[in-house]
């Protein structure tokens, strides 16, 4: 049984990442911010703020492992985004998994064989109109995976997971008529839009020791979008 610390873990993906490792039988903390949920034998809910710089003393002196979910998805041309809305994007994806991540490192360290898994996206690498905002937050995410999992291997792995379009209430508006989820669905190799599960299942294989000699790299679950054109 392992111990996970997932932030952001009240909803969408890390809500299926929080739900797989239950049932896996793992030991789940989770935070949430605005979805209150109700803790179990097997997850431990909190309420945090990752624009905040929160204790945790509720947790474990062990944990072994970290998945950071929150995000925001912002798509806007270039001219229209403001320098503080690029600040405030950083804050939330970047900052807040370094300050999470400095937090909890002794704890991390206990263990001997922790992994963290941070989230990236698809349109780092392949380069979307409109897709400034997050790309440059979620590129900085990268360079972060690809320098801790420098730094602390070998008794830390640290990866990322570069999904595409995935159904969750973040992207709603782009997937809000039959219309549109064909549209989206037609644009990725595999034909469909991602679930939920698909990425946690990624996450949690990331977690395992399964993914033991895994490490720096990013994981693109993407329905073939980041490599096959279509």
């Amino acid at each position: 049984m392992k111990t996970v610390l997932v932030i952001g873990g009240s909803s969408g993906i890390g809500k299926s990442i929080v739900d797989q490792l239950s049932l896996e039988g793992h030991l789940v903390y989770s935070s949430y911010f605005e979805n209150e949920r109700s803790s179990s034998q097997s997850i431990q809910y909190f309420h945090h703020n990752a624009l905040e710089d929160n204790d945790f003393d509720l947790l474990p002196e062990q944990l072994d492992g970290l998945v950071y979910c929150p995000g925001s998805i912002n798509l806007m041309p270039f001219k229209r985004i403001s320098p503080e809305a690029f600040a405030q994007d950083f804050d939330l994806q970047v900052l807040g998994a370094i300050r999470i991540i400095q937090k909890i490192l002794p704890r991390l360290k206990v263990s001997g064989n922790a992994s963290i898994v941070l989230f990236s996206t698809v349109a780092v690498q392949q380069g979307f109109n409109y897709h400034a905002q997050v790309a440059t937050s979620k590129g900085a995410l990268e360079g972060l995976t690809k320098s801790l999992a420098a730094e602390f291997a070998p008794y830390i792995r640290v990866n990322a997971i570069a999904p595409s379009l995935t159904d969750t209430a973040l992207v709603s508006k782009l997937l809000n008529s039959d219309q549109k989820r064909m549209a989206n669905a037609e644009r990725h190799p595999l034909k469909r839009i991602g679930h939920v599960d698909d990425i946690a299942n990624a996450a949690c294989f990331l977690l395992s020791t399964n993914s033991s000699w895994i490490t720096g790299q990013i994981l693109h679950v993407d329905g073939g979008k980041s490599s096959i054109s279509c």
